[in-house]
């Protein structure tokens, strides 16, 4: 039995045309799912694959070893860096 924090709650209505919503419910049929079961196991796919994309950093073996000896070099402070840093703390809140 589902607790009250089990049900779902939230609600996104969204408006198409008559052939989008046709070629949403034969693909949902060739998957033995609901429109909606369709659209939102579609859709957490994608976004899964989109924040994936923004938040993770793929380097091949040549970037990989340029970027760890880029690290390994003593910081040098010029403007760019003072300007980055400055701009930072003026954009970014909490710490």
């Amino acid at each position: 039995m589902s607790t009250s924090s089990d049900l779902k709650q939230e609600r996104i209505n969204l408006r198409l045309r008559p052939q989008a919503k046709q070629l949403l419910e034969r693909a949902a049929s060739f998957e033995g799912k609901t429109v909606s079961n369709f659209i939102l196991s579609s859709a957490m796919a994608r976004a899964e694959r989109t924040i994936e994309e923004h938040e993770r950093i793929r380097l091949s073996v040549s970037e990989a070893q340029a970027f760890y000896e880029a690290l390994e070099q003593p910081l040098r402070w010029n403007k760019k860096l003072t300007a980055a840093l400055k701009e930072h703390d003026q954009r970014v809140t909490a710490k």
